[in-house]
């Protein structure tokens, strides 16, 4: 009985420690494991903070694009009425020229009738 209980004892010694190892392990593991999800909370955190930048400057930007269709619609109206005003100056433009020309012609019949007269 008392080899036997020796025997248990040393049995019982291994046991614990191999008992002891895997504990061991197993809480270097876990350390392992809670650096890695903590690097990887703060890669997360970081690409949040990216994202949240990336979709501020997207409201931005739509802004800045609402604002640009506006001034290009003004910008469009303006071009058109000055195309409209440079058409009706160009008539008038036609018109005058071709009141100078009946001037022209009609002061070149007029001038060698009174030099004759």
């Amino acid at each position: 009985l008392h080899q036997q209980a020796e025997q248990t004892c040393r049995q019982l010694g291994r046991t614990q420690k191999e008992h002891e190892h895997l504990l061991q392990a197993a809480v270097e593991q876990a350390e392992g494991l809670e650096h890695s999800l903590r690097s990887a909370e703060a890669v997360l955190a970081e690409r949040a903070a990216q994202l949240r930048d990336a979709q501020a400057q997207l409201s931005r930007n739509k802004l800045l694009m609402e604002d640009l269709r506006g001034e290009n619609r003004r910008f469009a109206m303006a071009l058109q009425a000055s195309e409209l005003k440079q058409k009706s100056t160009e008539e008038k433009n036609q018109l005058l020229e071709e009141q100078a020309s009946a001037l022209k012609q009609l002061i070149g019949k007029i001038t060698p009738a009174s030099l004759i007269g």
